[in-house]
């Protein structure tokens, strides 16, 4: 069945499209920009246009005298709650998740501490800050190898590593804090990846998560590599998993989404290891690329890409 979505914004409205922008996902950013500025056009926003965001971007915002921003930034200032804080005091209404929800949900180690007080499945982990004179064996203490090292506000898994022991630990220390001297170890288990989108319908006031998207990867984990490199992972939509523990699942996108306060839309990665889903993030801007995930979920259930992102658009009239 398909979902028609009822565009809730005027079509003559101004609507600039970030993209762009300074981080390492500066091209993913790209490409999420044009498919939605080619959808807003389809939808007849004919008053929509790519913005690159750079540090001029708060007077770029008010030479353009837009309304609305429709938010396509991934990574460092653009879903930390930085490019959020200057549409505030702007006074531009924007998509998907406000201030507080972005910069708790790019910072892992603060997510996962929400996420642990609401009840809901986490590895075990440890958060340690980078330096030169750090003692990596007492930073360890009480985990087992092996163990993924994520950059604590870092996106596309840049900066991560799988270690198996001190040594490598130490070397993919060196290469998180280039991204983040604030860096996660967490254990590593064998199991099943998956990711839930989770979406808002302003019209229908409903919070809602979409079919489940396992991944299978001809890289070790799901790294930058099998993201965004067509072929290199297997995508099984919907995931291979029993009709309770799918329900269990998109019950805890939805609760995760709602513990961190996010609004409108985002996508809750979790590792599911006898039949246990743990949370493992929360990307609070995902992508809108042709190989993104959240797309493709939505087709699943009969939401195409147009509509997509007219569910999304509607999400900037929700109020801070």
């Amino acid at each position: 069945m398909e979902y028609t979505c009822k565009g809730l914004i005027n079509k003559n409205a101004k609507i600039a499209v970030l993209c762009g922008g300074m981080s390492n996902e500066r091209e993913v950013s790209l490409r999420s920009g044009v498919n939605v500025l080619n959808a807003l056009k389809n939808l007849g926003y004919h008053n929509s246009e790519i913005v690159d965001v750079d540090k001029n971007i708060a007077q770029t915002l008010k030479n353009g005298a837009y309304e609305y921003a429709y938010n396509t930034l991934h990574g460092k200032y653009g879903e930390d709650g930085c490019i959020q804080g200057v549409l505030e005091i702007l006074g531009i209404k924007y998509t998907g998740c406000k201030v507080k929800s972005s910069a708790i949900c790019m910072d892992k180690e603060m997510t996962k501490n929400i996420l642990d007080k609401a009840g809901l499945n986490i590895i075990k982990s440890a958060c340690i800050r980078y330096s030169e004179n750090l003692d990596i064996e007492k930073a360890v203490e009480g985990l087992n190898f092996p163990l993924m090292v994520k950059p604590s506000a870092e996106g596309s898994s840049i900066g991560m590593s799988k270690v198996d022991n001190i040594e490598e630990l130490k070397e993919a220390l060196k290469v998180a804090q280039k991204s983040d001297k604030k860096i996660l170890l967490e254990e590593y288990l064998q199991g099943t990846s998956i990711t839930v989108g989770v979406l808002e319908d302003v019209e229908k006031n409903e919070i809602f998560a979409t079919p489940i998207l396992e991944f299978k990867t001809k890289t070790l984990w799901y790294d930058f590599e099998a993201k965004y490199t067509e072929g290199m992972t297997e995508f099984i939509l919907p995931a291979n998993l029993n009709e309770k523990l799918t329900k269990e699942i998109q019950k805890m996108a939805v609760d995760a989404h709602k513990a961190c306060d996010c609004t409108g839309v985002s996508r809750v990665d979790f590792l599911v290891y006898n039949d246990i889903p743990y949370v493992l993030e929360i990307n609070t801007n995902p992508g809108m690329t042709d190989l993104s995930d959240l797309p493709a979920q939505a087709r699943a259930m009969g939401i195409d890409y147009d509509n997509l992102v007219q569910l999304v658009l509607n999400t900037a009239l929700i109020e801070s």
